[in-house]
C-alpha cells in the first residue's frame, strides 16, 4: 500500500504538502518522494524511510521545494515520483499500484521503443512503467485511459504538470483519491486526514475511473467515471487512519459498528474488552458498547521509538519488531477474563506470539475476536501483506491440513454456516492458543460499511472479483 498527497496553492506549496505528505505515513514504510514545479522547473527529492520516520529525512528539503503546486508520496514498494520530459511536456507521477502483468507491460513497452531507467537490482519501477504508458497516448487523457486498458490489477496515480495537477482513481475505484479546498487553495489526498489541520475540507470524492485535473481555476473532469466500483472493504478495516472517510463513510464508524455487531451476539462472558492497537480499538469499544461490558486497555502501544516507519523486511525481524511494540499491562490482566479485539490474522505468527505474552502476565482466558471474515485468499490489487504467496497465510495452511494435505474445497471454507468453516476456525484458535475465536461474517462487513456487496472488494474473503 501506499499513500499520495498533492496540493494548488497561492503561495508557496512546500509547506502543505510536507505535512500532508507525512499524514499518510502509516501507508508505507520503504520509500518517500515529494516533487513540486516552478515556472516548469520541477524540483524533486527521494529518501529511503525504512529505518526512520519521513519527518527526519525531508526536514532539510523543504527550501528546495520550489512552487505553489506539488505532489507526494508514502510508498510501500518503489522510489518515486517520476519526472519525464515527453511530448506531453515535463511532468512528475507518483502511483498506489499493483501491477500483476507487470512483465507483459514492460515488453510492450520496449517494442515501442522506450526504455526503462529507474532499475533497482533488475526490477522495473511500477511508476516508471506508468509514465510510460501515460506518454503514449496523444493528450494525458488519452495516456491515462492507456494505462487502464493495459493495466490489470490496480493504480490510482496523479500528474504534476505546469497547468495543474491529475488526479486519477483506479478505473475499479479499489484505492481512493479525495480532493479538498480551502478558499482557492486544493489538495488531493489519498487519505481525507490529511489536509484537516491544514484548513481543507472536502470538496469531491473522485470517481472510479475518473480523471480530474485540479488548477487554480478549480476542478475539470478529464476522463468519466466508470459505472462500477471494487472499492476495497479492507480500507476501512485496517488501512484507514481512523478519521479518514472513503466515500463519505468514517473509518471508525465502521470499525466501531463491526465491533458492536460482534458484542450483541457473543455469548462469552468476560470481565472486560481490549482492543490490539491500533487497529483494534475501534471495534473493541463498539464491542464494548454491544456487549454492555467496559472497555480497558489492557494491552497498549509504545510508539515514541518505534514508528510504523521502522518495519525490516526480514521476516523474523518484523515479528520481534511487532512484539517489542505492544506492551501488556499486568495489573490490569492478571486473573482476568479478556476480549481482545483485533482487525485480522494473515500468518497468525503475530498473534501466537502476542497470546503467549499475555498469558505470561497471568490472565485468566483469551478470547479473541476478529473485525473480518478469514482471509483465505491473498490480495491481488493493494498488496495488503507481505505475504508472498496465499500459502503464507494460516488459513490455507490450515486448509491443507484438514484437507489432507492439499489445499482443495476452498468455496466451503467461505461460509461461516459449513462444517468446513467450524473446522478452520477451530484448528486456528488452537494454532494461535486462544481460548476462544470468532470472526465477523462477510455480511456483518457489507452492513458495517453500508455499500452494496457489488460495490465491495472482497477477494481476500470469498475470492470474489471482477475486472482484472
Amino acid at each position: 500500500m501506499s499513500g499520495l498527497f498533492g496540493v494548488i496553492t497561492n503561495k508557496p506549496c512546500a509547506t502543505d504538502l510536507f505535512y500532508g505528505t507525512d499524514y499518510h505515513s502509516h501507508l508505507g514504510t520503504r520509500r518517500a518522494g515529494l516533487s513540486t514545479i516552478d515556472n516548469g522547473v520541477i524540483h524533486l527529492n527521494i529518501h529511503n524511510i525504512e529505518n526512520t520516520q519521513f519527518k527526519t529525512k525531508f526536514v532539510t528539503d523543504i527550501h528546495e521545494m520550489l512552487g505553489n503546486q506539488g505532489i507526494g508520496v508514502i510508498s510501500d514498494s518503489d522510489a518515486q515520483p517520476i519526472v519525464c520530459n515527453s511530448h506531453l511536456g515535463r511532468f512528475a507521477v507518483c502511483t498506489v499500484s499493483r501491477i500483476n502483468n507487470i512483465d507483459e507491460l514492460e515488453q510492450l513497452c520496449l517494442s515501442k521503443n522506450q526504455q526503462f531507467t529507474e532499475l533497482s537490482m533488475g526490477r522495473t519501477n511500477p511508476t516508471e512503467l506508468i509514465a510510460l504508458l501515460i506518454t503514449q497516448g496523444k493528450t494525458f487523457a488519452d495516456g491515462i485511459n492507456n494505462v487502464y486498458q493495459h493495466v490489470r490489477g490496480s493504480v490510482s496515480f496523479l500528474i504534476l504538470t505546469n497547468d495543474g495537477i491529475i488526479a486519477a482513481r483506479d478505473r475499479y475505484g479499489r484505492t481512493t483519491l479525495i480532493i479538498g479546498r480551502r478558499g482557492n487553495d486544493y489538495a488531493v489526498a489519498s487519505e481525507t486526514h490529511s489536509y484537516v489541520n491544514l484548513g481543507y475540507r472536502t470538496e469531491y470524492f473522485v470517481k472510479p475511473g475518473e480523471a480530474v485535473m485540479i488548477s487554480h481555476t478549480g476542478l475539470k473532469s478529464l476522463i468519466q467515471p466508470s459505472d462500477k466500483m471494487q472499492i476495497c472493504s479492507f480500507l476501512w478495516i485496517y488501512y484507514g487512519y481512523p478519521c479518514v472517510e472513503y466515500e463519505d463513510i468514517n473509518a471508525e464508524e465502521v470499525r466501531f459498528r463491526l465491533g458492536e455487531a460482534m458484542g450483541k451476539n457473543d455469548d462469552v462472558e468476560a470481565d472486560y474488552v481490549s482492543g490490539i492497537p491500533d487497529s483494534g480499538v475501534g471495534m473493541a469499544l463498539g464491542y464494548a458498547a454491544g456487549k454492555g461490558i467496559p472497555y480497558k486497555r489492557g494491552i497498549l502501544k509504545y510508539t515514541p521509538t518505534w514508528a510504523r516507519s521502522f518495519m525490516p523486511i526480514n521476516q523474523e525481524a518484523r515479528s520481534l519488531v511487532a512484539k517489542m511494540k505492544l506492551i501488556p499491562s499486568h495489573k490490569m490482566l492478571e486473573g482476568k477474563d479478556v476480549v481482545f479485539c483485533d482487525d485480522s490474522i494473515v500468518r497468525g505468527t503475530q498473534l501466537r506470539d502476542q497470546v503467549k505474552m499475555l498469558y505470561d502476565t497471568g490472565v485468566k482466558h483469551i478470547h479473541v475476536r476478529i473485525s473480518c471474515p478469514p482471509l483465505v485468499h491473498g490480495c491481488n490489487y493493494l498488496n495488503f501483506s507481505a505475504s508472498k504467496t496465499d500459502n503464507e497465510l494460516i488459513t490455507r495452511r490450515v486448509i491443507a491440513e484438514l484437507e489432507g494435505g492439499e489445499v482443495r474445497n476452498v468455496e466451503a471454507y467461505h461460509d461461516e454456516t459449513t462444517k468446513e468453516y467450524a473446522n478452520m476456525v477451530e484448528t486456528i484458535r488452537k494454532t494461535v492458543g486462544v481460548d476462544t475465536l470468532k470472526f465477523n461474517s462477510l455480511k456483518t462487513v457489507q452492513e458495517a460499511i453500508g455499500l452494496p456487496k457489488c460495490q465491495l472488494c472482497t477477494h481476500c474473503f470469498d475470492g470474489s472479483s471482477f475486472g482484472e
